[in-house]
C-alpha cells in the first residue's frame, strides 16, 4: 500500500458535511493516514482552495506532528497543548477555519495534504502562516497524501 489519507466524515471527492464548514459548526473534520514510508519522523497538514476568486485560499495549517499518530480527531486545532504547532490562516487566524466560499461561486475544492516529513519538528516559531509551512514541509517531505472535499454555498 501506499501513502493515504482520509476522514470518516467524507470521501474523496465527495461534499464536506456541513459541521465541518464555517456554516456550520467550523470544526475540524476527523482524519486518518496510513503507510507512511520508513524514516518518518513526524507530519505537517494543510488546507487549501485554489478556487477562491483571489487564488488559493489557505484554511489550516498543522505541525509538528508526531510521526506515531495515525489520527487527528474532529476538532483537532484544540489539541495545541499535545505540542501540535498551528498556523496562521489566510484569515489571520491560528485554527481550522472551514470552508465558506462565496455564494454562487459554485463548487469549491478543499485540498487535505498531509506530508511525512524526515524531521522530528519543522518549526518552533509563533506566527508562520499556512503558506510558509507548505513550503517548508516540502523541503522535508518524504512523501505526500492528499484528501479532496467539496463545497457549495
Amino acid at each position: 500500500m501506499s501513502f493515504s489519507l482520509r476522514s470518516p466524515a467524507f470521501q474523496n471527492g465527495e461534499l464536506i458535511p456541513r459541521r465541518y464548514t464555517a456554516d456550520g459548526d467550523n470544526v475540524s473534520p476527523p482524519l486518518e493516514w496510513s503507510d507512511p514510508p520508513p524514516g518518518t519522523q513526524s507530519f505537517a497538514l494543510i488546507v487549501e482552495d485554489p478556487d477562491a476568486p483571489s487564488g488559493t485560499f489557505r484554511h489550516w495549517g498543522v505541525y509538528n506532528i508526531a510521526g506515531s499518530r495515525r489520527a487527528l480527531p474532529e476538532g483537532a486545532e484544540q489539541a495545541k497543548a499535545e505540542g501540535l504547532g498551528l498556523a496562521i490562516n489566510d484569515l489571520g487566524n491560528a485554527r481550522y477555519d472551514g470552508p465558506v466560499p462565496p455564494r454562487g461561486h459554485g463548487v469549491h475544492h478543499y485540498h487535505f495534504r498531509l506530508f511525512a516529513l524526515d524531521t522530528e519538528s519543522l518549526a518552533q516559531a509563533p506566527k508562520l502562516s499556512v503558506e510558509d509551512i507548505g513550503k517548508a514541509a516540502q523541503e522535508h517531505a518524504l512523501a505526500e497524501a492528499e484528501l479532496v472535499g467539496t463545497y457549495e454555498r
